[in-house]
């Protein structure tokens, strides 16, 4: 009889190990997004190879400097931010892996050793007055429950996890990348800086020679006071720009020393005033180097995640059958209780299934329904984004190189004008205005030309950023 009803037991849940292969989340669909074959901005053209064959390493090597080659190590090895973007990581990896735990039995123990004193009016005392006031009760056993996935939940559940897993990875490869990009332009734009201060440096000694100049030309009667006041007012203005740039860079030295993890009343920086070389942007970018961009994956991965839910929602309305096995001893005498009078057992399958929750499960799948319609429409914004970002890159430094292109020949014309203006000003042709005219239109064609310098630098980094990491210099 007892082995009877154990075999019923054990195929009912046979039968439902058979069904556990339904499933209730629908095909998940990609949002279709408007691309082009080929970025507008980047010509001539090449064929696209596969994304997972592009290169991902060390981008920021591409600009040949060591300083900032050490800078991107110290970030990845003590950045506050990326170690709290890691933690978020490790707490999403946790979420996941205690999911995946409901796929397999749970299997607890139990003891329970106690002595009980009972109320001698307690109501249906048992055996009446006869039975003692004390007794022990002393119980070992073990219990395992497991849910048979009859509709697909817990798998539904368990994708999404997974799905919500890679999410968080993606999103931990976004921090680190827009951390790293962070860093490189806030040292390219400090670079920028400090040849900046070396222009005005260079400028304030120049027109300090001029004031003097001046000065001994109106000791001499040839110049007057008011050519004296423009050179005075041409070197303090200069001077000031020197220190409000130099304020600029103490600013963005701290910048530095906050990314990298150190404190800035501790952290220098060394002037840089050589030009950094700009990295060659390969002909033909490919549209699939975006498949790299972990914005994009974390969002096709929550996407999905969404998607598992719905399956997840959906099973509520059909029964969840729990397979539940018990075994173990229980006596009243401690020093027998492993004995085989002492054992019992329990096992067989129970269903659950609601009959009635006002609308509650139905209400369910249409949230969660409108969570994936919210998620593809992220992620067809961030595709469209992505390719809106890397074309303004590309745009920005194709029109930033044709603009430095034009403003080295100011350069050369204003240095030209600059000397004529001087030597016209020592003959006694022309005034010093002119001088004052053409030195000012100098020192700005000269911070011009820096600064669109500066400026291609810091483009070249946004466009590293926009397409997930660099492109395949070896690209032909």
């Amino acid at each position: 009889m007892k082995t009877a009803a154990f075999l019923a037991a054990t195929s009912a849940a046979v039968l439902c190990l058979g069904l556990a292969a339904c499933s209730s989340a629908p095909k998940l669909n990609i949002p279709e997004t408007t691309s082009a074959a080929q970025f507008k901005e980047a010509a001539p053209w090449a064929a696209a190879q596969p994304a997972d064959a592009l290169a991902r390493g060390p981008w920021w090597t591409l600009y040949g400097d060591t300083r900032l080659n050490a800078l991107e190590q110290k970030l990845l090895d003590n950045s506050p931010d990326l170690g709290a973007a890691f933690a978020r990581y490790q707490q999403a990896r946790g979420s996941a892996e205690q999911t995946r735990a409901s796929q397999y039995p749970t299997l607890s123990a139990t003891g329970n050793l106690q002595r009980d004193q009972q109320s001698q009016n307690r109501p249906l005392r048992v055996l009446g007055p006869l039975s003692p006031d004390q007794y022990g009760s002393y119980t070992v056993g073990l219990d395992l429950e497991y849910e048979f996935d009859l509709w697909g939940r817990v798998n539904n559940l368990v994708a999404a996890g997974n799905f919500d897993l890679q999410a968080a990875h993606a999103d931990l490869e976004s921090a680190r990348l827009s951390l790293q990009a962070q860093l490189a332009d806030t040292y390219f734009t400090l670079c920028g800086l400090d040849r900046d201060s070396g222009l005005l440096r260079e400028a304030v000694i120049n027109y300090s020679k001029a004031l003097d100049l001046t000065i001994s030309r109106h000791n001499g009667g040839i110049a007057s006071g008011l050519d004296v006041a423009r050179a005075q007012t041409q070197l303090e203005s200069s001077r000031s720009q020197l220190q409000q740039t130099s304020a600029q860079r103490a600013v963005l030295e701290h910048a530095v020393a906050a990314l990298v993890g150190e404190s800035a009343s501790n952290f220098t920086l060394a002037p840089q005033t050589a030009e950094l070389p700009l990295p060659d942007v390969p002909p033909g970018l490919p549209s699939e180097l975006l498949q790299r961009r972990p914005d994009v994956a974390a969002a096709q991965r929550r996407m999905a995640s969404a998607n598992a839910s719905i399956g997840v929602a959906k099973s509520a309305f059909f029964p969840s059958v729990t397979l539940s096995a018990l075994a173990g001893y229980q006596s009243a005498n401690m020093n027998n209780l492993l004995q085989s009078p002492n054992l019992y057992w329990a096992i067989g399958p129970s269903l659950f299934l609601t009959i009635f929750d006002a609308g509650k499960h139905r209400a369910e799948v249409a949230r969660v329904q409108a969570v994936l319609a919210e998620r593809a429409a992220n992620y067809r914004s961030t595709v469209l984004g992505a390719f809106q970002q890397v074309e303004d890159y590309l745009a920005l430094l194709k029109h930033y190189s044709n603009a430095a292109a034009s403003e080295r020949a100011a350069t050369v014309a204003a240095q030209r004008a600059l000397d004529l203006a001087t030597n016209r000003y020592r003959e006694g042709a022309a005034n010093y205005l002119e001088v004052v005219t053409a030195q000012s239109a100098m020192l700005q064609s000269q911070r011009t030309a820096l600064d669109l310098s500066t400026r291609q630098r810091r483009a070249s980094v946004q466009l590293v950023k926009a397409l997930g990491g660099g492109w395949n210099i070896s690209e032909d």
